[in-house]
């Protein structure tokens, strides 16, 4: 015992262990019989339930109470163990192992793990869409009763092999007797083994299970870690009530829980394996397994990254979600020493069943948050509750870090919103991580989600309904812009992401915009040749009838532009559609699945305004290794960067669609992608800024460029055909270059250098610049940019061998511990 929490109870300052049982005994007159390590094993609490005042609380499941990850496998793998030795190898092999949903679920993958060999499948209380169940059944005493089976699998069920039986207690029996019948009708065989931490039911019930069994014709074993049972009293449940509503009553008068930060909840991308199930609410094989085994500490590495200092740390999964976070838990601490040095993980998850939480030693239950449910149940809404998280007022119990693991189909706004999971958590640690496991889906029987539809100018955007369809969802109504200084700071500190609010719009001076005009009349030839040598090299191999979908918003004045050359050079009429790509989170998924429901993925170009480092050509290749189809080569006007093999130019010049904002792409703003405004089927966001409609230079940059079309159409046939006999392979010189001038200048995060043109004008537009370094001699491509320095009193240093024109530093002056680098600040294009 370590004073805190331990296996079986509290120690107090006198040093006398307590059983985390006693509260409830001595108010109650509930005793447990059995053997000495019943209490090692079992705590008690109170429950509003009017089929059974009193709750059983394990210390090793990791349900209600957290614990060491270890113990809690441990448990399972080792009645696994013995399992096989009961049956012995040959029927081990042949085995199924099936859980009880939910506490039992990462239970029942323990005891398969246990096996060796048997595939796993957990009952559910969530229905999935396009899913047929092959079975259910009833659990009597339960919070929430009804039991789902939805194996991927439908022939998983049918051998004839013994059916393991997993549940965290054997109470009365009965839910063991309702779910063998409710098999044994479809799927007949002779031996079933029920596995359990403890056996507590009464002789009289061990007696109705057996003459069951005779009955049914078929072998009924029975393995637990220990057994006994509990005494009740006549009146037990009239006075649990009373109990129950006295100290809700005292909760209540406390007033509200306190409030938490849960929008700083850093995200850590796991790099969970593609194709992996999340659990086995639809089976889990012993593939699967491996596969799991072999990206755990790759996984563990990720989020021990953002844990440098944390001592005490806790992994909570969700509900049914238990395994995965459990293996991530154990493999986290094995990661950080397992214990050495008073350094450890604990491990536990949330749940929907309601217990009254009393804070005293000898009580199990001595916290509880309570959070609305964040992942749209069949029953819909209501409360959740994680259990022993909050210190209460032993301060020794609060955790340094908490890592909150949900599935995909958890990651909805009720999660990241007021009062919400993470909000309640953030008021309790120092650290908050959310870590997010795609949901699996059966392959074949994905949920008939209707997807939305593009918008369209006029309603959104002033580009014409046929220049552009925008794949995303209009959030004009809300307020997102925040001032520079506040969002650099958020970023930078790794407590906001860049995607989840919108800069103030630069609003242009006069000189400005004259600056804007003259380089638009000065380089419009330029950006019209750029334009048809991209488009004819994407027509030639990507075509013949390419789908152009640009990255919102740097890439969709360039695609509209390469749609009007195709239409004026060829006669074409190419869709266009702008979608959003956000760094460190990856491109919007359902616009993916709208694509590839529409077209054909191999037709789909991606199009964008230019490449600075590579960063977001990186993050495009990543992102579609998980959509096959879809070729993630992007095109760009200009590639300074040296990052792909599909572009107009490698020169790094002015732009001037990079000189404002959206004044001159539609007046759409920058995409958004917050969770509490985004769902996990809906696209990304951005806002329409009609009230700037008098400002809007987006049809007068496109008509300026495509007048210029005919007088470059010869250039254009030569440059296509020069880059149709050249070595075109990305170089990654941009990147390079990038790292070596962070090294130089001491910044030590290479998302805080921008090369280029275009990328020094959004640094001094959006971010808060700290100098901007320009290629000695550099001429008017970069007047517009030294205005703006000098309107924000930044300095320009010339320099002698820069590979880009120009490029801007952020200040890095925010930065505290972790920046943008460890991919917790992200920006979108």
């Amino acid at each position: 015992m370590n004073g805190t929490i331990g296996t079986h109870g509290t120690k107090e300052e006198t040093g006398r262990v307590v059983w985390t049982g006693e509260w409830v005994a001595g108010r109650l007159g509930v005793a447990l019989s059995g053997g000495d390590e019943l209490p090692e094993l079992l705590g008690l609490a109170l429950r509003r339930n009017p089929k059974r005042a009193h709750l059983l609380v394990s210390n090793v499941l990791g349900k209600h109470v957290p614990q060491r990850p270890d113990v809690v496998h441990g448990a399972g793998v080792g009645l696994g163990r013995r399992v096989r030795a009961l049956l012995g190898d040959e029927a081990a092999a042949r085995s199924v192992v099936l859980g009880y949903a939910e506490t039992a679920t990462g239970l029942g993958h323990s005891v398969a793990d246990g096996l060796g060999s048997a595939p796993y499948l957990h009952s559910t209380r969530r229905p999935v869409p396009g899913v047929d169940q092959v079975g259910g059944f009833e659990e009597e005493h339960s919070h929430a009763t009804s039991h789902l089976l939805l194996p991927e699998d439908r022939e998983l069920l049918a051998g004839d092999g013994p059916l393991v039986l997993v549940d965290d207690e054997f109470s009365t029996g009965r839910t063991v007797l309702n779910t063998i019948g409710a098999l044994h009708a479809h799927f007949p065989r002779d031996r079933y083994v029920v596995v359990a931490l403890v056996d507590m039911r009464s002789a009289e019930d061990r007696d109705r299970l057996a003459e069951w069994a005779a009955e049914l014709g078929a072998r009924v074993d029975l393995v637990s870690l220990a057994a006994g049972g509990v005494r009740l009293p006549e009146d037990v449940l009239a006075r649990g009530r009373e109990l129950v509503a006295a100290h809700e009553g005292r909760a209540a008068a406390d007033g509200p829980p306190p409030a938490g930060r849960g929008a700083g909840a850093v995200r850590v991308d796991l790099g969970w394996p593609e194709g992996l199930p999340d659990g086995g609410r639809h089976g889990f094989t012993p593939e699967h397994r491996a596969r799991l085994e072999a990206g755990l500490p790759a996984m563990a590495a990720r989020i021990a990254e953002h844990l440098a200092g944390a001592r005490r740390i806790l992994v909570l999964g969700n509900e049914e979600l238990m395994y995965a976070p459990l293996r991530l838990a154990g493999a986290l601490d094995d990661r950080i020493g397992g214990g050495a040095g008073d350094r450890a993980v604990h491990f536990s998850t949330t749940t929907r069943s309601p217990v009254l939480a009393v804070d005293d030693p000898g009580y199990a239950i001595r916290t509880r948050l309570a959070f609305p449910a964040h992942d749209r149940p069949a029953d819909g809404p209501g409360e959740r509750y994680a259990y022993n998280v909050a210190p209460g007022a032993d301060p020794e119990r609060r955790y340094d870090a908490v890592v909150a693991v949900v599935d995909s189909e958890g990651d909805r706004p009720e999660l990241h919103g007021p009062g919400g999971l993470l909000d309640r958590l953030a008021a309790h640690t120092d650290r908050l991580l959310l870590a997010v496991i795609p949901a699996y889906t059966p392959r074949g029987q994905a949920p008939a989600v209707p997807l939305p539809e593009p918008l369209r100018g006029p309603a959104f955007s002033s580009y014409a309904p046929d220049e552009v369809g925008w794949l995303l969802q209009d959030l004009s109504p809300v307020t997102l812009e925040a001032p520079t200084e506040e969002r650099e700071e958020a970023i930078q500190s790794g407590g906001a992401h860049y995607a989840e609010s919108l800069p103030v719009e630069y609003q242009p001076s006069e000189a400005y915009q004259a600056l804007f005009h003259g380089a638009l009349q000065s380089s419009a030839g330029r950006i019209a040749r750029a334009v048809g040598t991209v488009t004819e090299t994407v027509l030639r191999e990507r075509g013949p009838r390419p789908v152009l979908v640009s990255l919102a918003r740097a890439g969709t004045p360039v695609g509209v532009l390469m749609r009007r050359w195709a239409r004026h050079a060829h006669g074409l009429d190419l869709p266009h559609y702008a979608v959003s790509i956000v760094r460190g989170r990856g491109i919007d998924t359902t616009a993916l699945r709208w694509l590839a429901d529409r077209h054909d993925p191999a037709d789909v170009v991606f199009v964008d305004g230019w490449t600075g480092k590579g960063a977001i050509t990186r993050e495009l290749a990543r992102a579609l290794a998980d959509f096959p189809g879809f070729d993630p080569r992007l095109a760009v006007l200009a590639d300074p960067g040296g990052c792909v093999d599909t572009y107009g130019t490698r020169d790094d010049f002015l732009i001037p669609s990079a000189c404002l904002n959206s004044t001159v792409s539609g007046l759409i703003s920058r995409t958004v992608l917050r969770a509490d405004l985004v769902g996990p089927d809906d696209f990304h966001g951005a806002k329409f800024y009609r009230d700037l409609a008098g400002s809007d230079l987006s049809g007068a940059f496109l008509d300026a460029v495509g007048a210029r079309f005919d007088e470059v159409a010869g250039a254009v046939a030569a440059d296509a055909a020069e880059l149709a006999a050249a070595d075109r392979t990305p170089t990654w010189a941009g990147w390079a270059a990038v790292e070596r001038i962070s090294e130089e200048y001491g910044i030590h995060d290479v998302n805080l250098v921008k090369p280029g043109v275009g990328e020094t004008t959004r640094v001094l537009l959006r971010r808060v610049p700290w100098k901007i370094l320009a290629r000695r001699g550099a001429g008017a491509d970069l007047d517009h940019v030294r205005l703006l320095a000098d309107q924000r009193g930044v300095p320009v240093d010339e320099v002698d061998e820069l590979p880009y024109t120009c490029v801007g530093l952020i200040h890095p002056c925010y930065t505290r511990g972790a920046t943008g680098a460890d991919g917790t600040a992200v920006a979108s294009r």
